[in-house]
Parts: structure tokens; sequence; C-alpha cells
């Protein structure tokens, strides 16, 4: 095994456990540490590839969004909330620095804008 299929396998371990936690703390955004570990998984090993892919945890949170159909609306605006809370403790702490506080007001409002009109949202179907 080469050493690179060992680096993504190593961060695609991290990224399932930092987005196992952030399933479920409010403060930490699972979404983007879990499409890492899809992306790593797929370029380590077939195997870890459909192990992650049939994960509760992956279907929930990313399956949806990488088969193209989109976000639900929920699923947009915990992200959105988490995000912006974030970037408050961050936007908060530059009360001395401008740009940095231009550069996360841009930020913020592409990410919004991103997931409001560039994520296709669709509904979830009723169980």
């Amino acid at each position: 095994m080469g050493i690179r299929k060992v680096l993504y396998i190593a961060v695609g371990c991290i990224g399932v456990g930092i987005g196992a936690v952030g399933a479920v703390l409010p403060l930490l955004p699972a979404f983007p540490f879990l499409l890492l570990a899809a992306f790593c998984f797929a370029k380590s090993s077939e195997k870890l590839h459909r192990w992650f892919t049939g994960t509760k945890l992956y279907k929930n949170n990313l399956e949806s969004y990488v088969n193209g159909k989109g976000m639900t609306w929920k699923t947009k605006i915990r992200i959105m909330i988490t995000v912006t809370l974030l970037m408050t403790v961050g936007f908060l702490m530059m009360r001395q620095v401008l740009i940095g506080r231009i550069v996360l007001t841009c930020v913020w409002v592409f990410h919004i804008v991103y997931f409001v009109f560039g994520v296709k949202t669709y509904k979830q179907p009723e169980v």
C-alpha cells in the first residue's frame, strides 16, 4: 500500500470522525468533513468507499447532494446557521482588523447566496 493511499485513508477517517461529531453538535458543520471523507475514501480504496457510502451518516447528510438532487431546506438552514454563528465569533474577535471583517462578511454573503440559490432544494420524502 502506497503512502498516498495511507494518507487518504487517514484523512478520510479524520473526516468521518469530525463529521460524526458535527452531526451531533450544532456548532460544528458535518457536511464539509463528510464530503472530504467521501473524496478521500474514493481515492484510497473501493472497499472503504463502499462502506462509507453505505453508512447512515453519509445517507443522511451527503447522499442527496452527491446524487445531484440537492439538499432539504432543513439541511441548508442548519448549515447556514452554523456557519453564521462561527463567522460571527470570528467577526467579533477581529474588532481591530477591518480588512478581516470585510473578508469574513464577503465570505458569509457568498455562503448564504450559494446555499439559497446555488444548491438545489428538494422536498424530503414523507416517511
